[in-house]
């Protein structure tokens, strides 16, 4: 009568981690080994023959494991294995070519990332058909109203799928997607659900249309030009409210850890607090009474609250949630105005001369700025004690007009810690790799930005080279 595990991936992965070896004895797990990684005592040559091997010692090897001359054949495997999988007692999203010898594969070696003599083939996504329950409509935390699908549950790569973004009127309207359709669902790169077709409309069924008025607060709801999103126009809606409190609080906002999506949700339920600058004035003695707290939760709380107000400019700003304005972005505001009321009272013309903001993004943070009930919350949030200037000091200008990009795992370095240094220093850090693109700044398992690095003949340093760069000053 228990709750089945959504898949097996998330089923081995949590019954190995159990503290209990006894747990993870029950629960019937087993495995394919593929690959020998170190053996004394016998010499083994090629790869077929250690899978021959690991067969005859009673482990479990994948059930077809096949060698081939010619690479018409390994294409001919590859594409037999895409046509049987659905029959497999387990899933899988790809087949694996390797070169057989191990002494033609030490010939061949290994890049960075991968060796050069195993070649990894991807399967598209699987696709499943499926009955379009309800529509669903969710409210952000800026208003857009994001309809979402609810279908009947579905077996799709190795998870049941019940819910798909429907993204906007446009999407439907470009699938014609209605309530009671039979859809067909697959995972975008095997993770996220999405519709990709409709195959056939239920009888008597109607046109969807994205509603006139907001679902949460009955307030008129718009569609500005040039945009796709449809959006509730009461900046007091309760569905906003919430999404932007656990805005404020995530971890790369205001970092506020306990007070997660229940508790504010909990919290606005009680009264408790309407916005922000509430959550500086809750009280130790509030919260412990409250379903899932104790006294020291309360305090706990109360300790990261405070904490809190240590935050830097740019946290803060970020953390407002403000249109169009990002990570990145409250940190150009933050360095180039140093504290709140500067910002609050530069024009966009003046936000528009900051690098890499473009007239949107200027607009949108003025036009924020620009409202009363803004710099009602701001000055609320000034006089509890929240921290309104930068405290990012540049070193020099060593790495002015360069931009890095950061990948991999560093020995020593977090990314957050990197990108505070390049920034000291002038630089710029962005997500990913172009022709503007400086230096590339690559720990271990660096990805698809490292490769695009190398095709494009762009600098790759590792944290060594890095640190010899910033070393005078460190």
């Amino acid at each position: 009568e228990e709750r089945p595990f959504k898949n097996p991936r998330n089923a081995a992965a949590g019954s190995l981690r159990q503290k209990d070896p006894k747990i993870t004895a029950k629960r019937n797990l087993s495995i394919y080994v593929f690959n020998i990684q170190q053996i004394e005592g016998k010499a083994l040559f090629s790869h077929k023959e250690s899978l021959d091997y690991l067969k005859a010692l009673g482990f479990h090897v994948i059930p077809s494991y096949q060698t081939f001359e010619d690479i018409e054949d390994v294409l001919g495997e590859v594409r037999r294995i895409g046509d049987a999988r659905g029959g497999f007692a387990h899933d899988i999203d790809g087949a694996v070519i390797k070169v057989d010898s191990f002494a033609q594969r030490a010939r061949l070696g290994s890049t960075a990332k991968f060796p050069k003599w195993a070649a990894a083939f991807k399967y598209p996504p699987e696709e499943k058909a499926t009955v379009l329950r309800s529509i669903e409509i969710n409210v952000g935390r800026t208003g857009v109203l994001t309809p979402t699908g609810v279908f009947e549950p579905v077996l799709l790569a190795g998870s049941t799928v019940s819910r798909a973004t429907l993204h906007n009127q446009d999407f439907i309207d470009e699938k014609d997607i209605r309530v009671g359709d039979t859809c067909v669902l697959r995972k975008a790169g095997d993770i996220i659900p999405e519709v990709i077709a409709v195959l056939s409309h239920a009888e008597g069924s109607q046109k969807y249309t994205m509603p006139e008025l907001c679902p949460s607060c009955s307030a008129q709801t718009v569609r500005d030009e040039g945009e796709v999103a449809l959006r509730c126009t009461n900046p007091d809606c309760p569905a906003q409210t919430l999404r932007l409190l656990i805005h404020f609080c995530s971890r790369d906002a205001m970092d506020i850890a306990g007070l997660g999506d229940a508790i504010l949700e909990a919290l606005i339920h009680q009264g408790l607090i309407h916005d922000a600058a509430d959550i500086y004035t809750l009280k130790k003695e509030e919260l412990a009474p409250l379903e899932r707290f104790g006294e020291k939760s309360a305090e706990n709380l109360i300790n990261a609250i405070e904490a809190s107000k240590q935050n830097d400019l740019a946290r803060l700003i970020f953390a407002l949630g403000i249109r169009h304005v990002g990570q990145k972005a409250a940190k150009l505001l933050a360095e180039r105005f140093h504290d709140m009321d500067t910002l609050m009272g530069a024009p966009a013309e003046e936000v528009l001369t900051i690098e890499g903001f473009g007239g949107i993004m200027a607009d949108s943070a003025a036009h924020y700025f620009a409202q009363s009930q803004s710099r009602e919350l701001i000055e609320r949030l000034k006089q509890a004690g929240v921290n309104m200037t930068s405290k990012a000091e540049r070193v020099d200008a060593r790495f002015a007009g360069m931009t890095f990009v950061l990948t991999g795992t560093l020995p020593t370095l977090k990314r957050d810690e990197a990108s505070q240094i390049i920034e000291s220093f002038g630089g710029k850090t962005s997500s990913s790799v172009s022709k503007k693109t400086s230096v590339v700044l690559a720990g271990e398992d660096a990805g698809s930005k490292l490769k695009k690095a190398n095709d494009l003949g762009i600098r790759v340093i590792s944290e060594a080279e890095f640190l010899e760069m910033i070393g005078s000053q460190q």
